[in-house]
């Protein structure tokens, strides 16, 4: 059965429209797209498909201005600020039918036919939502009232309050994106407007759709210009993304990234700043890829003073947020680790480390961290950000419980203060790269017992702080 203007399904869709707009800066929901406020264009969309639409959100009169129709439900959260799933849970308390369809109110261009697709592939489930290589579309999705509303009051009541929490105990059906095309060539439904250059695509993407006598004016073209032919297959671009960490359900910091191991970049950034400390305090890591948020929940403290504390723009790529300055660093504990390595180990360590960084060799424009031990490569993480690599590595380390007061810590990136403090508050005793060492990283490094090795290529290596670590002779991979 598909939905019509005369038949709609026993459906209660919940237009969820109670985030923060932190990206964005202002309320997201309340910007026009071609003319109409975008939780207006998603209303209009579900308040044709679905028998019942109720509208979730902590500032119900700001609504007043949104010409929503008067069949429409606006209600607040049950508890405010709660996230997607406290405004599911609330939309399911108050809902008429057996299913609610979520959807995000920053979906400008979403097709009913979506709704339909979804609709048709509930039977013997308790949700039903789109997959893609970025796993679930949690906010595109429906949801079994009976199964759903328990297990998000359930999570909820730990203090996690990501959407994708209830999955593992729910029945759910997965449909591939891909198969979704046939009713949205361009899979237009799943774009969310976050960011003013969301929002300014958006708003050019709903004016190409129009037609030229509805529009005021007819825009000139862009002229482009073909400056180069690729001779072979290009590479892949390097990818970034704004990625916001909270703990606790504060924020704590926003870094560009690539939106790849952000659990481990979350947990290794709070980690190496201090925030993070016993591993059996910690509770969840709910990440949301396609947006950009991790949201970290743990039994510890988040200190009072976090949200006034000074974040320092590093020298590192993607501005590298930390809450360390200089002085704070020289006050680390002395790194006591008695490990030794060779040159040709170093030498070794750091070619293996380049030959798994697959997305490096696919884009050129990426940075790796490697992890050794025992004179092993263990581990590899990759970013466009040398110090996001870095904390993706000691994140995932802390996480697995590995001890790295005898690791060896090569990268592909320069050996910055920062990535200097970063390893000294792991302890890690050596630390190697291609790159250069700086000047105040080699300062931190003799200060606080660090073997600090830049340099090492064409067969050679400069030892910078402690050479007592690294030994002549050949080594032993």
């Amino acid at each position: 059965m598909t939905a019509n203007a005369h038949e709609r399904f026993p459906l209660t869709a919940a237009v969820l429209a109670g985030g923060r707009s932190v990206r964005m800066g202002v309320d997201k929901t309340l910007l026009n797209v071609d003319g109409e406020p975008l939780v207006a264009r998603v209303v209009r969309v579900v308040d044709g498909v679905c028998s019942q639409t109720v509208v979730v959100t902590n500032r119900p009169d700001a609504l007043a201005d949104a010409a929503l129709p008067d069949s429409v439900f606006v209600i607040t959260d049950e508890v405010a600020y709660q996230g997607p799933l406290g405004g599911l849970a609330s939309a399911m308390a108050v809902a008429d039918h057996e299913w609610v369809l979520a959807v995000a109110a920053d979906m400008p261009h979403l097709e009913p036919q979506v709704i339909d697709a979804l609709w048709a592939a509930r039977e013997g489930f308790d949700a039903v939502m789109p997959f893609s290589d970025k796993g679930p579309e949690p906010l595109l999705a429906l949801y079994r009232v009976e199964a759903c509303l328990p297990a998000a009051r359930e999570v909820l009541a730990t203090g996690r309050r990501r959407l994708v929490a209830i999955l593992p105990t729910l029945r759910v059906a997965e449909l591939p994106v891909e198969s979704l095309r046939s009713v949205d060539p361009e899979l237009r439904s799943l774009v969310n407007v976050n960011t003013p250059a969301d929002l300014a695509e958006a708003r050019e993407s709903a004016e190409t759709q129009t037609s030229p006598s509805e529009r005021d004016h007819h825009r000139e073209p862009v002229r482009m210009e073909i400056v180069e032919v690729a001779t072979r297959r290009p590479r892949g671009m390097p990818s970034e993304r704004a990625v916001t960490i909270y703990l606790n359900d504060v924020e704590v910091a926003t870094t560009q990234a690539t939106p790849h191991d952000l659990e481990e970049l979350a947990v290794g950034f709070l980690v190496a700043e201090g925030l993070l400390g016993d591993r059996e305090a910690l509770i969840s890591v709910d990440v949301d890829t396609k947006r950009g948020f991790v949201w970290v929940t743990s039994s510890e403290e988040v200190p009072e003073d976090l949200v006034y504390r000074t974040r320092y723009l590093t020298s590192g790529c993607g501005k590298g947020v930390t809450f360390s300055s200089v002085g704070h660093a020289r006050g680390l504990a002395h790194v006591t680790g008695t490990i030794t390595v060779t040159a040709d180990d170093l030498y070794s360590l750091v070619g293996e480390m380049a030959r798994a960084a697959v997305l490096y060799r696919d884009t050129g424009g990426m940075h790796a961290c490697g992890l050794a031990l025992d004179g092993k490569l263990q581990l590899v993480r990759e970013d466009v950000g040398r110090h996001n690599a870095l904390d993706k590595l000691l994140g995932r380390a802390w996480l697995d419980r590995i001890d790295v007061g005898e690791a060896v810590l090569i990268s592909t990136g320069r050996i910055s203060y920062e990535m200097a403090v970063k390893a000294a508050k792991a302890a890690i005793p050596v630390v190697a790269s291609r790159s250069a060492v700086t000047d105040l990283a080699a300062e931190i490094g003799a200060d606080l017992g660090i073997t600090l090795v830049g340099y090492a290529r064409g067969g050679k290596i400069t030892v910078y702080t402690h050479p007592e670590r690294v030994l002549a002779g050949e080594g032993n991979l």
